[in-house]
């Protein structure tokens, strides 16, 4: 008879660690190509951001900017867990980001906007009209609207140029900018105003997404409303129209509250406006993190610290050169397009692109005919981007006369099939990747292979960045050291620049959220007792490169086993005809929770009950019996957001028959219907509460 005991001990260790079963991939090494015009090759660098050289490392990356004045301390710990960078020092990021460059590069693109219409010219904006337009808005926010150094402003908008130009006028003068997601609903973004304290909200009229005209100001008096109902008036809204002269909306202009900018933007032609000298510690930007439930989370950006990190790592990691044509096509509404489309790139120089559609239409040809057009060499998506490129079109990138020397994947883990796909097939074996892991809170890149150092490795995010020291503990607090095959939750164990200053008006959350889990010490002042908690899984093997298993949230527990779904997700996707897959708990009155499949197919698979079975033998070869799936579904489409994320949430919901919530502001909304049908039959459901685990799995999407 088994001991209680031991039987105890052995699933509190289960529960201590995720079940891990990847195959560690082979090296893929830069070419000698890339490496000969890479902005980092000095091995010196690696002892120039080792431990015993911090904080003072991190003047490399302070340096790359032009202060008004400079710092007297490179990090101050005297209050612990809120990081002090660059104290004293005092400069302006609009003036780092634009007037700058002038004397050198003033002609030279600064921001390319194509729009997702083909027939609509692409518009190339110069530095210096860059400067001419920032300023001009400055002026419009200071003389019409009465804004200063301190006052928040909500931007609701799309991808389109005036989205940067307002954030940087805001940054010319102190007045912290709120960056809401275009595709997010009127009611999210007058939550944020209102956590925000907004008077101000700025808007666009409409712009074109899928082939469809989307009436955005539509949104603007649902925002306004919103924000009334937690108490907090909005004044004005700034209405920029897609079309100068035509007005995309059915919603009348309010007279009193509305105001087009192009109209406010007459008396104010020309006009400059000083770019406001900054404390390195005032707040820059409050970007919001998304979840289903409870108040939005306000993640607080500082000034010095985060743009001296975004510029550093922009030219490291990104390679960004001024002569180089660099794309990402994340969206600004996110941390990626603030960090790398707006502030890192213009920091250094570069030139960026905005780009207003989605990645599929009106074909799946679409990105790699901008790609030509543009000559794009250094490219930048996330995995679910790839994964739908690839499942539409895996041979359109060989049509077209681009060449990549670089390319980013971002946003989440990257499975080694998916890979080897934008390696070999996008990057027509040219280009180095980058496999980038990182935060809204981070900022910046937390792990990453130097791109003209370090050789690649499909499935992993690589080395910590410079400067970076992380740890993997698992739930008894106990440090996985390297290669031992067991993953835990990552850490990070010092500050560094980019890190988050707080979460807006709730240091208590901040403090109980990222610090709490892990502090050695709380009355201590030494940045070594404060390690950050990511909430992400990861396992570190001998070689140092870590691979990211995906929120901790994201795990399922089955019969004391916690399986990651990104490791069930990649098991699918090595099924050739799988073309995407989402794993999601369902309850189980036996094991407590098992996974569902939820998969896509390729075009043209004539036998997907072949392909299950397919998928189920896999699963259990590659993970083990314990991670066969309870149920797979073959559906016509995943619900995304419609920046692309698998809404798991969703897919969760519908397996354990529970609400599945508001799914309006997804991409396809129909498709909820649709596969809730398909699961539960075309009768009456009884909905179910559901359990916490299962309500919140995926949330952080």
């Amino acid at each position: 008879m088994a001991d209680p005991k031991q039987a105890a001990k052995a699933g509190a260790e289960n529960e201590a660690h995720i079940a891990v079963h990847w195959r560690e991939e082979e090296y893929v090494y830069p070419p000698a190509k890339f490496i000969g015009q890479a902005n980092l090759t000095d091995p010196a660098v690696l002892e120039r951001f080792s431990e015993k050289n911090f904080p003072e490392c991190y003047r490399e990356y302070a340096d790359m900017l032009d202060w008004d004045e400079y710092w007297h301390t490179t990090l101050d710990t005297s209050n612990p867990q809120f990081w002090k960078w660059f104290v004293g020092g005092k400069l302006n990021v609009s003036y780092n980001c634009v007037d700058r460059h002038l004397k050198k590069y003033k002609n030279k693109a600064a921001l390319i906007f194509v729009p997702e219409p083909e027939d609509e010219p692409v518009y190339a904006l110069t530095y210096q009209e860059l400067y001419t337009r920032v300023n001009e808005v400055a002026a419009v926010l200071r003389e019409d609207c009465g804004l200063k150094t301190g006052d928040r402003v909500t931007i609701h908008m799309p991808m389109i140029l005036e989205l940067p130009i307002t954030m940087l006028a805001c940054a010319r003068l102190g007045v912290v900018h709120s960056v809401v997601f275009g595709g997010f609903s009127g009611e999210a973004a007058g939550l944020r105003a209102a956590d925000s304290g907004s008077h101000v909200m700025v808007y666009a009229d409409g712009y074109y997404r899928g082939g469809k005209k989307i009436d955005h100001k539509a949104s603007a008096d649902i925002a306004v409303e919103m924000a009334k109902k937690e108490g907090q008036k909005v004044d004005k809204i700034l209405v920029w129209r897609r079309h100068r002269g035509q007005y995309m909306s059915a919603k009348p202009m309010i007279e009193g509250r509305d105001y087009f900018m192009d109209d406010l933007l007459k008396k104010h032609l020309r006009k400059k406006v000083a770019p406001v000298s900054l404390d390195s510690e005032a707040p820059l930007f409050l970007m919001y993190t998304s979840g289903t439930t409870g108040k939005p989370k306000g993640c607080q950006h500082r000034t010095g610290g985060y743009l001296a990190y975004v510029t550093g790592t922009s030219k490291y990691y990104q390679d960004i050169h001024p002569e180089d044509v660099y794309w990402c096509m994340a969206d600004i509404g996110w941390i990626t397009g603030h960090s790398y489309i707006v502030y890192g790139p213009l920091a250094l120089g570069g030139t960026s692109v905005i780009f207003e559609g989605v990645p599929n239409y009106p074909d799946s040809g679409r990105v790699w005919r901008i790609a030509e057009q543009l000559d794009v060499n250094i490219f930048h998506t996330s995995p679910t981007a790839i994964r739908m490129l690839r499942k539409t079109g895996p041979d359109e990138p060989q049509k077209y006369n681009y060449h990549f020397k670089h390319m980013t994947t971002v946003g989440e883990p990257i499975e080694p099939e998916t890979w080897r796909w934008y390696y070999e097939s996008v990057g027509k074996g040219e280009a180095v990747i980058v496999d980038t892991w990182w935060q809204t809170e981070t900022g910046g890149f937390l792990c990453t292979t130097k791109p003209g150092m370090d050789p690649m490795k499909a499935g992993s995010a690589g080395p910590p960045a410079l400067g970076i020291y992380p740890a993997i503990y698992d739930e008894e607090n106990k440090d996985l050291k390297a290669g031992s095959g067991k993953a835990g939750n990552i850490c990070i164990r010092n500050p560094w620049p980019g890190i988050m200053q707080t979460i807006w008006g709730d240091n208590d959350r901040f403090t109980r959220q990222y610090y709490t889990k892990y502090c050695k010490n709380p009355k201590s002042t030494d940045w070594r007792d404060w390690p950050y908690f990511a909430a992400d899984g990861a396992v570190l093997p001998a070689d140092g490169y870590f691979r990211i298993l995906g929120r901790v949230d994201d795990v399922i527990n089955v019969a004391g086993h916690r399986l990651g779904t990104k490791e069930l997700e990649a098991a699918c996707l090595t099924v050739k005809e799988v073309a995407e897959a989402a794993v999601v708990p369902v309850v189980d009155e036996i094991k407590g929770r098992m996974p569902v499949v939820y998969m896509a197919l390729k075009p043209g698979v004539s036998d997907p009950q072949r392909v299950e079975k397919e998928v189920i033998s896999v699963i259990e070869t590659l993970i083990g019996k314990i991670a066969r799936p309870k149920s797979i579904h073959v559906v016509s489409d995943l619900p995304k957001t419609r920046s692309g994320k698998i809404m798991r949430r969703v897919l969760a919901a519908i397996s354990n028959t529970m609400d599945v919530g508001d799914v309006t502001t997804l991409a396809n909304p129909d498709i909820v219907e649709e596969i809730r049908k398909q699961v539960q039959g075309t009768g009456p459901v009884q909905l179910k509460e559901g359990p916490e685990d299962v309500k919140l799995f995926g949330s952080n999407e």
